[in-house]
């Protein structure tokens, strides 16, 4: 995926559901992926930790990435609920996927900061009840390393299968049920994020 031109950028908001100490993010696995995390509250084998893992704080865009928790290997949709401190020490520790010249300087300095950084932020179109692109952009978190263990290990309160609420929006707005697939999906908002994070993220705010 090529960088934004200047001129199109989007504006770039962290939205989700969360409260004063955790937030939620979501995550889409097969079912022996799944049901274990679930059971556990955390992530066990067959979850690799040596692999890059993508959270999204957008619900709706993990709709999008998983289909409505139809394709392959994305069956079942998680809700897991993690420390805000957790959130933003990834926010923190991260770097852009791409250069992006309001955030760095020149490419040299981003790609120092490829290189320190265990976490990649990536900003794709935001995606409305029907899965169209919105004139916004949601944030995807890489965790790699030092990031998923503390991820696993520390960060992770607890984890939902929210797949059977997933299927049912997704019959709601199918069939036009419009307000009833709105009444249960997350209600998410803007999440407050420091200076110092919104200009490491390249967040408007």
């Amino acid at each position: 995926m090529n960088p934004e031109p200047e001129a199109e950028r989007q504006q770039r908001r962290v939205r989700a559901v969360y409260g004063e100490s955790s937030i939620t993010v979501y995550q889409a696995y097969p079912q022996e992926i799944a049901g274990r995390a679930v059971e556990a509250g955390t992530f066990v084998a067959p979850f690799k930790k040596e692999r890059m893992t993508w959270i999204k704080p957008s619900f709706l865009w993990m709709m999008y990435r998983s289909g409505w928790a139809t394709k392959p290997n994305q069956e079942h949709v998680l809700a897991v609920e993690i420390t805000r401190a957790g959130f933003e020490w990834a926010l923190n520790h991260s770097s852009l996927s791409h250069f992006d010249r309001r955030v760095h300087p020149d490419k040299g300095t981003w790609l120092e900061e490829v290189k320190e950084s265990p976490v990649r932020v990536q900003w794709d179109p935001d995606r409305s009840p029907s899965l169209d692109p919105l004139p916004t952009r949601a944030i995807q978190i890489g965790l790699s390393g030092e990031a998923v263990e503390l991820y696993v290990h520390d960060w992770i309160i607890g984890i939902d299968d929210v797949t059977d609420l997933a299927r049912s929006i997704h019959s709601d707005i199918r069939d036009g049920r419009r307000s009833e697939a709105a009444q249960k999906t997350p209600q998410e908002r803007e999440y407050p994020l420091s200076g110092r994070i919104r200009r490491r993220i390249g967040a408007d705010g």
